[in-house]
């Protein structure tokens, strides 16, 4: 099963829009890049030979498919049946090297030398970062001063494998303010330059593109679920929404299967009433940011409300147009999870799987609290990351218990 294959009303329209979300809403001065992704990205990525070095890679290089691992002890505890998509297995430890291939893959085809990128938990930047070691360019990428401090050990991988970190300074100094420095540096160098966006946010076709090379995930969880169990189709589907690239992975080839209950958690912080939060669905309302339009939690006069989240991937004020849309038309359902919940989480499935997972996805895993799921459902999460990069956060939070 291919991205192409999929053709619904949950997909992009000719004019870039999810329902009423989406479009590109850009500077003059980024026009002819947006033009040229536009009208070439369907036709490269499409193409017979972009598909077949595409798969190799993420086969050979990348080590998919991920694993559809039954979690016994989970599912023990919860009385249903959970399977984790084990995304943290593939090289780099998290889900975001899916579509780093396929756009640097695009990226050289369009003749680019040279990589942007903006990162929040790092994971992407190490992504990133990897692909233009392996295929031999330049690569710059911002980052939140405040997620360089949490977030080292990916910035030092990130300059191992020979990327210029640069510190976003303004604002919050994390995710949202790594991503305006990185659009600022695409404006500027925007003819040998492509940037390789981590979400599915941005202006069109970013979202549309970033969601057909995730949903490898979800073409994989069909085959493998139906092998595992004799069905293709889960009864929930359960991912971490930040900007929600995991979660579209995850989501895609479920879209019009209405069985399927889909649910994205998002980031409540210390609290969705809290001032302190991340809980786009509960506190957004439409607005324009990055080049599109999407939910997005903003002041009464339309400022940008400043996002928190204990996770660094998940420290953003909106949501890309398509979980907007999903949203709106009640296609999936979208819960916010507190810091506190998360942690809790993410520290029984490592006691009782031995998996220590990202932050991120611990905010999925913690909803398994609240699903009450019967024993005879099927429960699917996307395990998007893996946790060696949030241990100090971990260790922070648990203090003695895991000194």
């Amino acid at each position: 099963m291919t991205a192409s294959s999929v053709n619904s009303r949950f997909q992009v329209d000719e004019r870039g829009y999810y329902g009423r979300f989406g479009g590109a809403y850009i500077p003059e001065l980024l026009y002819p890049n947006i033009a040229e992704l536009t009208e070439n990205y369907l036709h490269y990525i499409q193409s017979p030979d972009f598909q077949e070095e595409f798969h190799y890679l993420l086969h050979h290089y990348v080590g998919r498919p991920t694993p559809l691992y039954f979690a016994s002890r989970l599912s023990e505890k919860y009385n249903t049946h959970i399977y984790l998509k084990r995304e943290d297995l593939c090289h780099t430890g998290a889900h975001k090297i899916n579509n780093t291939i396929g756009q640097i893959l695009l990226a050289k085809r369009l003749g680019k030398r040279k990589i942007v990128a903006e990162t929040g938990a790092g994971q992407h930047g190490v992504a990133t970062a990897t692909v233009c070691a392996l295929m031999g360019l330049e690569c710059i990428v911002y980052m939140g001063e405040v997620d360089i401090q949490r977030q080292a050990p990916n910035v030092a991988r990130m300059r191992m494998l020979g990327a210029e970190v640069r510190p976003a300074t303004t604002g919050s100094r994390t995710l949202k303010d790594a991503t305006n420095e990185a659009m600022r540096h695409w404006i500027n160098h925007p003819t040998d330059t492509h940037y390789i966006i981590g979400s599915v946010v941005g202006p069109h076709p970013y979202p549309d593109m970033v969601a057909r090379f995730q949903s490898v995930i979800s073409a994989e969880i069909r085959r493998q679920l139906a092998e595992a169990t004799g069905s293709e189709l889960p009864d929930y589907v359960l991912a971490c929404v930040g900007g929600g690239s995991n979660a579209a992975g995850a989501f895609y080839h479920f879209l019009d299967e209405p069985s399927v209950q889909l649910i994205g958690l998002e980031a409540a912080g210390k609290g969705v009433n809290s001032g302190h939060s991340a809980a786009t669905t509960v506190l957004g309302k439409p607005g324009i940011l990055h080049g599109s339009k999407s939910l997005l939690m903003q002041s009464p006069d339309g400022q940008v409300i400043e996002p928190y989240s204990i996770s660094a991937g998940l420290d953003y004020p909106g949501i890309g147009p398509l979980h907007a849309h999903l949203f709106e038309s009640g296609r999936a359902t979208f819960v916010p999870i507190t810091d506190e919940e998360a942690m809790q989480a993410g520290l029984l499935c490592s006691r009782l799987e031995g998996i220590i997972p990202a932050i991120e996805t611990a905010h999925a895993l913690a909803y398994l609290e609240k699903l009450h799921a019967a024993p005879h459902q099927t429960v699917v999460i996307c395990l998007s990351g893996r946790g060696d990069k949030d241990l100090q956060t971990y260790i922070n939070w648990f203090g003695k218990q895991l000194k």
